[in-house]
């Protein structure tokens, strides 16, 4: 199954909109960010990051290269796919790797109104949560299709960060391994969150070599929620030292 993904700007929302009392209302404190497509951070880390599965064959093959070189990734899984493969799932989670919504049915979200959205949403965090014990935390919207309200909505209804990326190596468009492996480590900086599908077999012929290569200019993995923390340490920080140099008033 392939996707095009295209990035889709707050115009075309169709589904949700936000009332006049939140679009005009002032905030008495400035918003936590809802949605990221990279992270500061402090040091060589990058979040390494799979789409549109479980895939029956290809994802277990991807975990054992994983486990070998104790990487630790981020899946964001089709809710009906997990649903299908639960023990693959709950594979992910022992492994240490971190599970994501990408929706039941791999919908543009921008085209579905509340009700659907939610559903689809809801009942992938619903599927996954049951299958390993534990809630979900992130979201990808297929095809990167979202806008500043949908995100925020997301994080307000869900308690999710909604996830984009820096790096797209486009190999749901060119099934080519060497290609995949030559875009990834052209994109990959610290802080990155790289993009790819766990559904394509050249992607996962492709990622030894790119984790062998990654690994050999000092990267090193770490799993979205991670990738995260470090951003929100890092702005506390640079938050702390502009005060400090402030100084009284």
């Amino acid at each position: 199954m392939a996707f095009c993904y295209e990035i889709v700007g707050a115009s075309q929302l169709a589904a949700v909109q936000p009332s006049t009392a939140e679009s005009t209302a002032t905030p008495a404190v400035a918003p936590s960010k809802a949605s990221y497509s990279s992270c500061r951070v402090d040091g060589p880390y990058i979040a390494m990051t799979f789409d549109d599965g479980p895939h029956p064959i290809l994802t277990p093959r991807l975990l054992d290269m994983l486990k070998v070189k104790g990487i630790k990734a981020t899946f964001f899984l089709i809710g009906q796919n997990a649903a299908e493969y639960p023990d693959i799932v709950r594979r992910m989670a022992a492994e240490g790797h971190e599970i994501g919504n990408h929706t039941w049915s791999h919908p543009q979200l921008t085209k579905l109104n509340p009700a659907a959205l939610r559903e689809e949403i809801d009942r992938t965090s619903s599927t996954i949560a049951e299958i390993v014990g534990k809630p979900v935390l992130i979201m990808r919207p297929p095809y990167g299709a979202t806008s500043d309200y949908i995100n925020h909505w997301i994080n307000r209804e869900f308690g999710m960060k909604v996830i984009l990326w820096s790096v797209d190596p486009l190999d749901w468009k060119y099934r080519n391994s060497a290609r995949v492996e030559r875009q990834i480590l052209a994109g990959a900086r610290p802080g990155a969150i790289i993009l790819s599908h766990d559904i394509h077999a050249t992607t996962v012929a492709a990622m030894p070599d790119v984790f062998d290569s990654l690994l050999a200019k000092g990267y090193k993995f770490v799993t979205v929620s991670e990738l995260i923390a470090m951003d929100e340490a890092v702005r506390r920080m640079q938050q702390g030292e502009a005060g400090t140099s402030a100084g009284p008033r």
